[in-house]
């Protein structure tokens, strides 16, 4: 008969934890038992014994080895990260002849393999299972390192044991009473309590010091101390080993995805681990994304794998480099341990490796947050699991606004309503200014849900992500996005419908008669004060704001549009642009601005249709005899869109290349000498013009990225990745570090214009790897989908 040990703990040394003997066999289960000199457990008799009037050497005998059993206890749990005290589960077989047996087996991390009762041990849990016998002090180590739980020394250890926790959260706003992870509704409560699932044999991808450093860990001085940070970050920042004061928690929130109220929707696959606070004061909430189940992950698994982790560990720093709010990623750990996943919903699952990212943020609070309190809605019929609970809302706000925004709380100490106004205000201002820096940069979100956006104005939640390569205002970047919803173009309106679906959350703390006043008033026009100021730096306007901006601005969109020009490099090449009225300034200036519009290949890729002819034929038909039919199953702008798609590549079809480029020169040339009477109005009110000039190429630079995370980029990481090669990871994370450098820092080979060109048109990664970092992207990355 085997059974499993229960947990020790050191406030019980001073006993010896009951024996459960076996019934009517020579077989027993140890309940509790500690290692003696050899390595064996003491048997039932010897704990029986300790009850028995003896001779007081042999009592003093067995304390001595009881001392000698609890240290060795005590280095057992130091040894395998374990809290002083805390023993964790062993297996093991005994009978009176034979003694105990350890039985050499796996390690696994950050969970206990059976146990009693609740208990709730810190650190890694040990199952020793098998039948070939081994001494404890012999098995062990050798068993702690093949699992990769002893390659960190004690000091790397050491510096991730002290991070300052203070988990505020949890402490003001209400728990879960049930632990019960499992699927299920969590009525009355913001946060449940969960554990990580260990993974095997976890691996770090990569890691952020930039990030990591808002922790309070600083970067290693040798290359040997950074691999050992490097083992001890795999291990805590997996969910194999907890972290000491902090406290798994998966956060309660409902949502409107895709405009439909879906009822509580929660951390499925996140977890957060507690706040730290920094030596400066700051405090910031960590999160492992990918750790496992909660009571909030419905159907899925909990876990995430490499290519959507390596994409948001990726793109959360790009951003903040980029200078966008973000959250932020200090760490990619993938393992050994797979989960089976349908990438394109096509039924062709495969096998992937859970891949977990650490993610930081001064907190993960989000509009949906707010909206577990909404009674049955009126089209979906869901509700949130907390309604009529407005003392939680009160909660809620009380701690978001102490917490996060002091300065309201300092300004309106006695009026709710008052404070609670200045805080949609705030929130409001900060959405619209966070979604103007998405558009200057051509970023995409994809899922813009009221569950992904940011109750402190940050971006959050990098899914189907992506940056336009080719400008086009309705680009959609996430491939499950029918109907366009949130396509590029749209993203400044959704993002306000959002914050009107968070004003009624607010009800009744913040009546609606003054939060829609508000956001009426005040969004749009922060958006557009935002997005103008950062297009003249983009533009190179640093001496005067005139209205005609706004006109030259959307007049160089459209160009970009009907020239299919690439959105990043395109402005990076204006820098570069001549006030100089020499037409042979202007001629070479068109040439190079050339290379960077779409070539006929590309074009068609883009103009391929999506429909079958007869499916469109149809919907077409149906559109005509049963419009009510037909608004069921497909929207007019879709039909438009397609036919449009068919024209454009019916022109296409007759163009020659030499046809398209002197087309798209002629539309540069018509806006590239507006550009110059602009700048030279610029120019009139500097007091030295090479001062003047030396300035705006400055500004410009460092605010047109030469890096951006392409989609192409990150597919070539994640191939190699895949294939155990973590090095493209963290070389683009470096470039990702400076987007705005234009000295080459990542030995890329200097290539030739004509040469690049080529490469772009190839339809082969093995091409695209000649091409430099802020190329244009290669022809087969137009077919890469992300979902």
């Amino acid at each position: 008969m085997r059974h499993k040990l229960c947990d020790l703990n050191d406030h019980h040394h001073d006993k010896i934890c009951g024996i459960k003997e076996a019934e009517a066999t020579d077989h027993a289960a140890v309940n509790v038992g500690f290692a003696s000199q050899n390595g064996s457990l003491r048997t039932p008799e010897d704990n029986r014994a300790l009850h028995r009037p003896i001779a007081a050497r042999k009592l003093q005998t067995q304390r001595r080895g009881r001392r000698r059993g609890f240290r060795e206890r005590e280095k057992f749990c130091q040894a395998i990260g374990g809290k002083e005290g805390h023993a964790n589960i062993l297996s093991c077989d005994w009978s009176p002849r034979r003694g105990v047996k350890y039985s050499k087996g796996h390690l696994l991390a950050g969970a206990p393999i059976g146990g009693c009762g609740r208990s709730r041990p810190m650190g890694v849990a040990a199952a020793v299972v098998g039948s070939q016998s081994r001494s404890l002090r012999r098995w062990l180590p050798r068993a702690v390192m093949e699992a990769g739980v002893g390659s960190p020394t004690g000091e790397a250890l050491r510096r991730l044991g002290t991070l300052r926790f203070d988990n505020r959260a949890l402490r003001v706003l209400p728990l879960d009473p049930c632990e019960e992870n499992v699927p299920r509704a969590v009525p009355g409560a913001c946060f449940s309590r969960v554990r990580p699932t260990p993974l095997q044999n976890p691996q770090l991808v990569a890691l952020s010091w930039p990030a990591l450093a808002l922790l309070g860990l600083r970067e290693p001085g040798t290359r040997r101390e950074e691999a050992e940070l490097e083992a001890a970050a795999a291990l805590y920042f997996s969910g194999n080993r907890t972290l000491p004061g902090s406290e798994p928690a998966a956060h309660c929130y409902c949502g409107h995805q895709f405009g439909a109220f879906a009822g509580q929707l929660g951390d499925g696959a996140a977890m957060y681990l507690g706040e730290v606070l920094n030596p400066r004061g700051e405090r910031w909430e960590i999160q492992l994304k990918g750790a496992g189940l909660t009571p909030y992950s419905r159907q899925a698994d909990g876990r995430k794998v490499m290519r959507s982790s390596i994409r948001e560990f990726l793109c959360s720093e790009g951003m903040f480099h980029l200078g966008i709010p973000t959250t932020r990623a200090g760490t990619c750990v993938t393992s050994d341990s797979v989960v089976i996943r349908d990438i394109f919903y096509d039924g062709n699952p495969k096998k992937e490796k859970c891949t977990v990212v650490l993610r930081i943020a001064p907190t993960f609070i989000r509009f949906g947050s707010f909206e577990i309190f909404k009674p049955p809605d009126d089209s979906t019929g869901r509700k949130g699991p907390s309604v009529h609970r407005n003392e939680i809302r009160i909660q809620m706000l009380d701690y978001v606004i102490s917490t996060y925004y002091p300065e309201i709380l300092q300004a309106h100490p006695d009026n709710n309503i008052q404070r609670n106004a200045a805080f949609f205000r705030e929130v409001t201002l900060r959405t619209a200014r966070m979604v103007a820096e998405w558009q200057c940069v051509g970023f995409c979100h994809g899922v813009l849900n009221t569950d992904n956006m940011s109750i402190v104005g940050l971006t959050i939640d990098y899914g189907p992500f992506g940056f336009m390569d080719r400008y086009d205002p309705e680009h959609i970047c996430n491939g499950s996005d029918n109907n366009g919803r949130y396509a590029y173009n749209k993203q400044p309106e959704i993002c306000k419908w959002n914050l009107g679906k968070l004003a009624e959350a607010l009800v009744p703390e913040l009546p609606l008669d003054i939060s829609v006043p508000i956001l009426e008033e005040e969004y749009n026009a922060a958006f557009e004060a935002h997005y103008m100021r950062i297009m003249r730096r983009k533009l190179g306007f640093i001496q005067l704001q005139l209205e005609e901006d706004n006109k030259l601005v959307s007049d160089l969109l459209e160009t970009m549009h009907v020239t299919g020009a690439d959105f990043t490099n395109t402005f990076r090449l204006l820098s570069s642009f001549s006030v100089d009225p020499d037409p042979s300034s202007l001629e070479n200036f068109l040439d190079k601005i050339s290379k960077q519009c779409a070539s006929i290949e590309e074009l068609k890729v883009a103009y391929k249709p999506q429909m079958d002819p007869r499916q469109l034929s149809m919907m077409l038909m149906l559109a005509q005899s049963n419009p009510q039919l037909f608004a069921l199953i497909g929207t007019k702008s879709n039909i438009n869109k397609e036919l449009e798609r068919i024209e454009q590549l019916s022109k296409l079809q007759q163009l020659t290349t030499a046809e398209l480029l002197s087309r798209n020169k002629g539309h540069w040339k018509d806006w590239l000498l507006n550009y110059r009477v602009r700048l030279e109005k610029e120019l009139e009110h500097a007091s030295d013009a090479g001062a003047w000039s030396a300035e705006r190429v400055k500004v410009m630079n460092s605010n047109n990225p030469k890096y951006i995370l392409r989609n192409y980029i990150a597919q070539n990481a994640i191939e190699a990745a895949e294939n155990g090669d973590f090095s493209e990871v963290r070389k683009v994370l470096k470039l990702l570090e400076k987007p705005y450098e234009d000295t080459d820092r990542y030995g890329e080979e200097p290539a030739e214009e004509e040469d690049v060109a080529a490469a772009a048109a190839a339809g082969s990664s093995r091409a695209s790897s000649r091409l430099p970092y802020s190329s244009k992207p290669p022809l087969w990355a137009s077919e890469l989908c992300v979902t």
